[in-house]
């Protein structure tokens, strides 16, 4: 498993809050499975442009923080579930206003990519 050359700074609440949620599709993930289980050929479908082993490698991050829980069932063929967990739906919030902050800065974001393509 990998093991951090930096040590973690616990004492830091925006980096507790990003070691979490921070990555391009963990919050994507945790808003998906708001109110509903999937399976990982179901996520991998959503994010179609991710790499399934980036979506795989940040699942495993989410289950690791408490995020999301992963149920095996043993059963021919065996399959996966992923859903939300209680510390998990406490994000939801928080993703929402992400998102509605997205909204808002989209045309400033427009504007900004415009200007960068011309020069």
């Amino acid at each position: 498993m990998y093991k951090r050359k930096i040590p973690f700074d616990i004492e830091c609440g925006v980096k507790i809050a990003m070691e979490v949620i921070g990555g391009k599709w963990k919050a994507c993930i945790i808003q998906n499975l708001n109110g509903r289980t999937m399976r990982p050929s179901e996520l991998h479908r959503l994010f179609a442009d991710a790499n399934p082993r980036v979506i795989n490698q940040q699942l495993k991050e989410l289950e690791t923080h408490g995020m999301i829980r992963k149920k095996i069932f043993a059963e021919l063929p065996p399959h996966t579930e992923y859903s939300i967990t209680e510390e998990g739906k406490s994000l939801i919030p928080i993703i929402d206003m992400l998102r509605q902050w997205g909204e808002n800065f989209r045309p400033k974001m427009v504007t900004l990519l415009e200007t960068n393509q011309e020069q």
